[in-house]
This record gives C-alpha cells, sequence and structure tokens, in this order.
C-alpha cells in the first residue's frame, strides 16, 4: 500500500487539494494522511495590526488564537468526514512547529505530496510559484502534485520529456506510483531548441522505454524556445490534462528544464503538475 501525504493550512483550507488526494487514494487504494500545518508562528490575524489599531491585550489575543483553533479543527474535522465517505484509509497528523521544515521532513516518509500550487502560509497573496512551495520543491525527498484550486478528475497525461536523467526518473516515478492513469491518452512532449529536427533526444531508447510503461503513448517534438512552445501547446490540451516533468532541482540545469520551466508552467497555467527530481 502507497503512502500519500496531503499538505494543508488549516487557515486557508484547499478543497482542490483534499479532492485530489481522495480522488488519487482512492484509484491507487493508497493510505492518505492528512498533514495540517498549523504553525505557531502563523495566524490569521497580523499582530502589527492588532497592537496598533486595536490593542494587544491578553483577553483579545485569546479571543483571535481562539478562533485560529476552531477554524483550523474544523479544518481537519472536513477532511475526516470527506475520507470517511470516501472510503479512504487516512491519518491525521498536526504539524505544530515551523510548517515549511515539517512539511519536507514529512516527504522523507512519502510515496507521493499533493499540496495546492498557490500555498503560502502568510496572510499575504503571492503569485505562482510562491516561496513557500519554491522552497518545498528544491529540498522535497519524494514526488510532489501541485494541485489547482478546483478539481477536474484526469483524462490526460502530457509527460514533459528533454533527454535528461531528471525527464525520465519523473516519467518512471509517475508510472510506478500511479499505474492506475496509464489507460489515458498520453503524450510524450519534447522541443528541439536547435537543429535536429523532429527527433527525440535518445529516440530509440526513450521509446523502448516508453512501450514498456506507455505503449500507446504518442510523441510530439515542436521546435523553438521551449518554454514558450510548452505553454502554448499546453494551453490547448484542455484543463483535465495531469503535466509530468522531472525539472525541480537545485543546483543543476538540463537543456531547456530549468528551475524558471516549473516556475513558468505555474504561472502560464492552472494544470495539476506532478513533479520528481533525482538529487
Amino acid at each position: 500500500m502507497k503512502k500519500m501525504v496531503a499538505a494543508f493550512d488549516g487557515l486557508k483550507f484547499s478543497t482542490g487539494t483534499r479532492d485530489y488526494a481522495l480522488y488519487l487514494s482512492g484509484l491507487s487504494k493508497a493510505h492518505l494522511v492528512g498533514a495540517f500545518m498549523d504553525d505557531p508562528t502563523y495566524t490569521s490575524y497580523k499582530i502589527y495590526d492588532l497592537v496598533v489599531k486595536e490593542g494587544a491585550t491578553d483577553a483579545r489575543v485569546k479571543k483571535f488564537e481562539e478562533k485560529d483553533r476552531l477554524t483550523r479543527d474544523a479544518a481537519a474535522v472536513a477532511f475526516e468526514k470527506a475520507c470517511r465517505e470516501a472510503g479512504i484509509v487516512y491519518s491525521l497528523h498536526h504539524n505544530r512547529r515551523i510548517a515549511i521544515q515539517e512539511i519536507k521532513h514529512e516527504s522523507i516518509y512519502a510515496d507521493l505530496m499533493l499540496i495546492d500550487a498557490k500555498e503560502t502560509l502568510t496572510h499575504y497573496a503571492e503569485k505562482p510559484p510562491t516561496r513557500f512551495i519554491r522552497d518545498l520543491l528544491t529540498d522535497t525527498q519524494c514526488p510532489v502534485l501541485l494541485t489547482p484550486t478546483r478539481f477536474k478528475p484526469f483524462k490526460k497525461l502530457v509527460l514533459l520529456y528533454d533527454g535528461e536523467p531528471s525527464s525520465v526518473h519523473a516519467i518512471k516515478m509517475f508510472s510506478y506510483l500511479l499505474p492506475e492513469l496509464k489507460e489515458l491518452e498520453t503524450e510524450v512532449l519534447s522541443v528541439n531548441t536547435g537543429k535536429g529536427g523532429h527527433h527525440l533526444p535518445d529516440n530509440k531508447l526513450m521509446k523502448e522505454l516508453m512501450k514498456r510503461h506507455f505503449p500507446s503513448a504518442r510523441f510530439t517534438v515542436l521546435k523553438g524556445n521551449a518554454e514558450e512552445q510548452i505553454i502554448k501547446h499546453l494551453q490547448k490540451a484542455g484543463d483535465q490534462t495531469l503535466v509530468v516533468l522531472g525539472a525541480y532541482r537545485r543546483g543543476t540545469v538540463s537543456r531547456w528544464f530549468r528551475e524558471s520551466m516549473a516556475d513558468t508552467l505555474m504561472r502560464g497555467l492552472k494544470l495539476p503538475l506532478f513533479i520528481a527530481h533525482n538529487k
């Protein structure tokens, strides 16, 4: 049985992450962990505003703390209720230390982590990629599925491939973790930025591997700037497409899957992204 971890901010509970987690754990009969990041340094209220505008009396601070506790408790109860109704084997983790450190630690003991692509763990709205997500992706110890705000079941897979080990590793990890999705329409997408025509890098080896993992996959090789061509192509793919990539790792760049590629996809698309890398 696989173990999937869905990471939540209990003060801004992501129903999208919940629904994708229920969907995938149900398909793969996985154990699902709801990891609630109850970071004590993060509250729904701003200390500065409380002190300057209202005066931070003990009674007023306790009132706000109690409100946050009830909000977090309600989110956990909602998660448990959804798991029971879906017949999912689950457990809860309440992480009450620094959120980013705790969730990275959780990733060591997970097969797959799911988290909202817009997660910030701050008061402030940030455009994707948020600092929290960038920090998580550079140090995670398991593949991560970044989820959109609204759940939509998958109908198509797009596997991004640039001939580098990280992209092949991500495709293999996806195949191992979610074999139930192999029957979906699958496209292997590559971009030739030079004069290599429309041939895949390591064409024979890659097609030999894909025949064993995704035998019905079709291959698309675009030409031009990788970021521009991939975004343009994926914008036409439909909103029930899952994108698989192996780009996000610290200190290494591939031919065209730089960290900015993952960032570009987060900025330009609202599709779920399965991201894995080999360190």
